[in-house]
């Protein structure tokens, strides 16, 4: 297993297309719910143990070889949001072109052939995981880390937020983030014995909602 492997998946520099959404952040800071580095905090907490969970276990039980059309209807059955679905698929689709090029995979192949309009982002990060070496921790990992790293990095350009105070607010979450991978890896192993129905659905309704109306905005800085 190659640790620089997972360096390089969950650099921020790797051409995986995150940098153009925002994770909520967007719609949350219009919202007034975001106006600084305390409820930056408090929206990533709250974004970490709902969608960061779902994502993290879905990559977790791609990376341990469990069946990607499974993972994706189980991902579409996660997401209400049909904003949130396209959104996921983009960004599977060119996480799918970033991994085949960095890890060349028959099973990346395989499924890029099977959704050409992109699986869902953590089914893919998943797979590319596997593809590089990596396990289901280190998927869950990068899944976990992406789901607040997105509103993080966001919030920096559209508060013109300190990035000091952005990366401390990741700092300060990094033991829960190592909670949260710890519980998408144990709930990946039971998916792979009992199903896709072991893995968490922990809901965010009300990132769900303004994911709806910020696809409607006429104008906005991110995609999602």
């Amino acid at each position: 297993m190659s640790r620089a492997a997972l360096l390089v998946l969950a650099d921020g520099r790797f051409p995986a297309g995150g940098h153009a959404h925002s994770g909520g952040a967007e719609a949350a800071v219009r919202a007034g719910r975001i106006t600084g580095a305390a409820n930056l905090e408090e929206f990533c907490r709250g974004r970490l143990h709902t969608a960061g969970l779902v994502s993290a276990s879905l990559a977790a039980s791609a990376a341990l070889g469990v069946d990607p059309a499974l993972l994706d209807t189980a991902a579409d059955a996660r997401t209400p949001s049909p904003a949130l679905r396209v959104a996921a698929r983009k960004l599977g689709r060119q996480l799918m072109r970033a991994a085949r090029a960095a890890w060349p995979s028959t099973e990346l192949d395989a499924v890029a052939r099977e959704f050409p309009r992109g699986a869902h982002q953590p089914v893919v990060l998943g797979l590319a995981a596997r593809a590089a070496g990596l396990g289901p921790d280190d998927a869950a990992h990068c899944a976990a880390y992406e789901s607040v790293s997105a509103p993080a990095s966001a919030t920096v350009r559209l508060l013109s937020l300190d990035p000091f105070d952005a990366t401390a607010v990741l700092a300060r979450l990094a033991p829960e983030l190592d909670l949260v991978a710890r519980q998408a890896g144990d709930a990946a192993r039971r998916a792979v014995d009992e199903g896709v129905d072991a893995l968490p659905a922990a809901s965010a309704p009300l990132l769900e909602i303004s994911a709806e109306a910020h696809a409607a905005w006429p104008v906005r800085l991110f995609a999602s």
